[in-house]
């Protein structure tokens, strides 16, 4: 699993783990968790390198519309409850395909903005397919919760910098 995430909250150090935010949005999106915990292990270093970042200073915009990615922010930044947290689909990168379109992310702190975009294998097309497909049958359903967690472990067992591609 990943290592903790470190951020300071008015000067008090913080460590979220991923068990962490898993106790804060529960079972159902482990794939989104895990996403932006990568985003997370990549763009914090980039935003703050010399300390960990103030979490309550950092802004989030993404194409994104996934629950696992906004409670994540939301347990480690507080960035939904503070309007830090915005889902804009004007950065859908949609010359990447349906599988990838919106695996995009904007990270801000103290004015410096960082932008994260997925690589190709590790999200599938069947995984986009099934989630995004309106009446799925009950066996359709368990397949998607097991393609959720594959991604998920996939995820959490490559280094962030091997997931997502810091952009410009």
């Amino acid at each position: 699993m990943a290592a903790p995430l470190e951020l300071v909250d008015n000067g008090t150090h913080l460590d979220f783990t991923v068990a962490d935010v898993m106790k804060y949005h529960g079972p159902g999106f482990p794939g989104g968790v895990a996403h932006a915990v990568k985003v997370l292990e990549r763009a914090l270093p980039v935003l703050s390198p010399d300390s960990p970042a103030e979490r309550r200073e950092i802004s989030v915009a993404t194409a994104h519309r996934g629950p696992g990615v906004r409670d994540t922010f939301e347990a480690v930044t507080r960035a939904v409850t503070e309007d830090r947290f915005t889902v804009d689909s004007t950065l859908e990168r949609t010359d990447r395909g349906a599988t990838l379109e919106r695996y995009v992310f904007v990270l801000t702190y103290r004015g410096v903005s960082v932008r994260l975009e997925i690589r190709e294998g590790f999200v599938t097309d069947e995984f986009i397919g099934l989630g995004r497909k309106a009446d799925r049958t009950d066996a359709e359903n368990a397949r998607l919760t097991v393609l959720k967690q594959e991604m998920a472990d996939h995820l959490f067992a490559a280094p962030a910098d091997e997931v997502y591609d810091i952009i410009g």
